[in-house]
This record gives structure tokens, sequence and C-alpha cells, in this order.
């Protein structure tokens, strides 16, 4: 070691300028040694040659150093009782100088050799709140941790609950396994590692995990660094979403628990960017969803046959789906002679298999209501037309259709199952229009029937609804619902019919707290 290097190392700026300013304040002949068994001691303080050693008159009093080197500092000023007080006030001080310059050498030292993991750190931090897509951050941050770890491949897996498997998303270096591993494989390194939650070394001279390694694509001599991707949400345990893999080191030897940690904290942020890229994901999916739903809603809205060529004072009519789409629905059509079919239908679901079953009967009885006189006609019609739909499906159809004469002064219908079909007299009296058939879809073929009740043109009210409307108006009771819902029919008989229809909608919507179980049809005339 030469003068001047060991100089450097034991002499930092902060200890020369304290012996200086202890020299120059107290008035003190100081020498800083270095004691050494071989060559003699070696004077550090100050420059200068001076002599082989300290003094033996001098005051003599050693400096602990970190290092485990024990310096002397010297005072060959004549001793007397202050020289000795600052000499000792000397001596702790340099002490703890020592003590703090070897601290910063030794964060220094952690800070240089950090410095890349910290680099990867910020890169990673930064990659992940870019507008990059998950899978393109993935493989940039396995990039930059390999070229850290100089591991000689990496790979990333994710976890897809719904198939119980976990898929590659990610990967770097030379070519591995690429389809997606079973949750449970007891033989896959990647699959244990999700499934306990906790990281795994395997050592490069380890033959015991050899052939459980292959299924991580190892080589034989290979080590192998595999790390849980953790989630931890605000309100909830933590959970496993995927696993980090790296498979050998360009340089040899083995990963240890250091680059362990690493790879903890790294897995940390990315399983935080996976869950927000999946909830992103999931809220994008509900919109679209949303968006879609709303649309279809319009769109059977529409199917159902516009009132704006009927007086609203004599002919009224409302629908409102459950859900988005349903299965009640209503028809109005303008027939010769004067008469005028009504129909309302009620589909045994809702959602979207009632829709289609809803759209097909409005397209039917579009098409053969104007084609035969006879209700029963229409319906036997109809019901072979959905026959095939309603049978793959599983459902059936609950059919009223009148058709009013106000000439005639009657009123011809059928009836296939649909219990809420009602003429209100003039007087106030009621009288129910029974079903005469099973509903659609478990009648027999070309069975329906039909029958006539006397009609009163400008004083008789037609009412027909569906269950969705009634049953909550008295919640458990299916029949005291109905009479409520056709005494409030009676009560309100002589107000325009766009009123009647609002005022049965807003009972049903005032006598029951829960959102609406079922849909909810409605239709009045009055011709």
């Amino acid at each position: 070691m030469t003068r001047d290097r060991t100089a450097r190392e034991l002499l930092p700026d902060a200890v020369v300028q304290v012996l200086e300013e202890f020299r120059s304040g107290f008035s003190l002949d100081l020498h800083l040694w270095l004691p050494r068994e071989d060559d003699g001691p070696f004077h550090l303080f100050p420059s200068g040659d001076q002599g082989e050693g300290p003094r033996h008159d001098s005051i003599l009093l050693e400096v602990p150093t970190r290092n485990g080197a024990d310096l002397v500092l010297e005072v060959r000023t004549p001793s007397t009782p202050s020289v000795k007080a600052a000499a000792n006030a000397l001596r702790t001080s340099l002490e703890q100088l020592y003590e703090y310059h070897e601290e910063i050498r030794f964060f220094t030292y952690e800070v240089s050799e950090r410095y890349e993991e910290i680099n990867l750190l910020y890169f990673i931090a930064e990659t992940l709140g870019s507008l990059l897509q998950v899978k393109e951050a993935s493989r940039l941050i396995l990039s930059e941790v390999c070229g850290v770890l100089a591991a000689r491949r990496g790979s990333l897996w994710v976890y897809r609950p719904r198939e119980g498997r976990l898929h590659l998303v990610a990967s770097v270096g030379d070519d591995g396994r690429d389809g997606p591993l079973e949750a449970d494989d007891p033989s896959a390194v990647t699959s244990q590692v999700f499934r306990e939650g906790r990281s795994l070394i395997l050592a490069a001279d380890s033959s015991g995990e050899a052939s459980r390694s292959d299924r991580v694509g190892r080589e034989q001599g290979d080590s192998v660094l595999s790390v849980p991707i953790r989630y931890t949400p605000p309100d909830g345990a933590a959970r496993t979403v995927g696993v980090i893999n790296l498979i050998g080191r360009r340089r040899g030897g083995r990963f240890t628990a250091s680059d362990q940690k690493l790879l903890s904290a790294i897995a940390s942020q990315v399983g935080a960017a996976l869950e927000n890229s999946r909830l992103i994901r999931e809220s994008l999916e509900r919109e679209r969803v949303g968006r879609e739903m709303e649309l279809a809603h319009d769109l059977q809205m529409k199917l159902l046959p516009s009132l704006d060529g009927f007086d609203p004072d004599a002919v009224a009519a409302r629908v409102r789906p459950a859900e988005s789409v349903g299965g009640d629905f209503y028809h109005l059509l303008r027939l010769s002679e004067g008469r005028v079919g009504v129909m309302v239908g009620d589909v045994s679901s809702h959602g979207f298999p009632a829709a289609l079953i809803m759209a097909l009967a409005l397209s039917a009885a579009t098409i053969y209501a104007p084609e035969h006189q006879s209700p029963a006609r229409v319906l036997g019609e109809m019901g072979r037309a959905l026959q095939d739909e309603l049978e793959s499906t599983e459902m059936y159809l609950t059919l009223a259709y009148a058709v009013v004469d106000p000439e005639a002064g009657e009123l011809l219908y059928a009836n296939a199952g649909h219990p809420h079909a009602f003429v209100i007299r003039g007087d106030g009296s009621r009288s129910r229009l029974p079903a005469l058939d099973p509903p659609m879809g478990i009648a027999e073929d070309g069975a329906y029937q039909e029958d006539r009740v006397s009609w009163s043109s400008g004083e008789d009210l037609l009412l027909l609804f569906t269950d969705g409307l009634s049953d909550p108006v008295i919640p458990g009771s299916r029949r005291a619902g109905e009479e409520r819902l056709v005494d409030e029919a009676v009560r309100v008989r002589h107000h325009p019919a766009y009123e009647i229809v609002e005022t049965l909608f807003r009972l049903a919507e005032g006598e029951s707290d829960e959102e609406e179980p079922d849909d909810r049809t409605a239709l009045v005339l009055k011709v």
C-alpha cells in the first residue's frame, strides 16, 4: 500500500480538518500514526517525515476505527491538565468521525451496488404507469429484469380463474414452454409456486429438483428463480395472480436471496398492474354490455306497434321489461270493416330468450291477423310458426287475442292460457275473458277455440295485462293483487285510456318496494 493511498483511506477530509482546528486552537503538537507490525508505525498526520514512531514522553491515545485499524493519537505538547482534556476530547471526536465515515462509505457502496436495481424499479414504475398494454409492458419489464439479474431466460404467467390455468403472457430469451399450465399440475414448478404463494430457488447443483424444474424449461445445471405475483386489495386478503420465472444465469452460478427479494418487489408492482388492468377490462366490458342492452331495449320497444295512429283517450298500452329486454308484448291492428284487433302476450321467462320469442310472436301476429277473421285461426297459425322455437327453448307463451267490432256490438276472442283479460262495463261490472286453451307451446296444434261477448261502443272497456303488473300490488297473493288492480280500473273506467294505464302502473309501483321481478304490461281499449 503506497503512502498516498494509505493517507487517502485513513485520513478523510473531516479528520484532517478537526486535527488542524485542534492544533491551531489549542496550540497542540499533534500526530496521528498507523501501527504496523512488520514495517513499523506509519505516520499519517501531519504530512512529512516525523521520525520512526511516537515518542515515549508524549501523550498517546488509541483511536479505534470500524475497519479494524486502531490508530494512535500522539500529543507532543508538554502534559498539563488542559492539554490532557483537549487530547481526550480530540480522541473522542476522531472516533466518532471515523464511525460516521465508515457508515457513509458503507451506504455509498450499497447505493452503488444497487444502482442498477434502483434504476430497474424506476423503469418498472414508469412502464406500468404508461399507456402500454399489460402484455407489452410485461415483455419490457421481463427483458429489463433478465438484463439486471443476468438471467438467460424469463417468463411471466397469469392465472385465469375461469379456466383454472396459468397462461404465458410474456417471455424473453431462449425458447421455452408456451402452452397453458394447469394450476394443480403437481410436476410444474410454476404451478407449485402459484398454489403455495411462496418463492422457490432451485440450485444449479440440485439434482433432486431436476425432474420438476424441467416443466419451467430449465436445462441440466440451470438455476431457477420462481416468484409468485401477489396482489393485496384494499379491503381483502392477498391472492396470487401469476408467477415470474427466471431460468439460468449467463455468468453461471445460482440465484441468490437478494435476487429473490428484488424479483418479489417487482412482482408486487406487476400484480397491482395486472389487477388494475383486469378491473379496467371488466369495467369496459360492463359498459359495452350496458350499451348493448340499452340498444336491445330500444330495438325491442320499436318492435311494438306505434300508438300514434290511435286516439290516446280510446287506446293506450305500455310494456316495461324487468330487464333491458323481456317477453311481454302487446299488439294493435286495424282490421277490415272497422274492426280492431288487440293482443297481449307473456313469454314464460324474461331476458334475451324471451325477447326472441316475443319478436317472433309479434311478427307472426302481424302476418296472420289480417289474413284471418277468426282469432282461434290466428292463434293456430302463430302456434305452428313458433312451435320449433318454443320446443327448443322449453318455454311457453300465454296469449289473449280479441277482435272488437263496434258496429256489430260484439267482441270475439281466443285465449291461450292468459288469465288477465277483462271486459269492464259502463255500469262498473266486470267479466273475465277466461282461458279457452292451454298456453302456446303446451296446447296441441290447431286446438284453439274462440268465444264472443257483447260490446257496447263508448261504454265498455277491454283490459288486458300480465301478472308482472298485478302480482306486486298485494305481495304473496296473486288473486288479491289481480282483484285490487281490476277494482282500480273500474274506479277510473271513465278516464281516458292513457290515464287508466298510468294509474295501474302507478298502483303496482307504489305497493311494492321490490325491484320489478317480472315484465309488466297493460293494454286498455275503449272504442
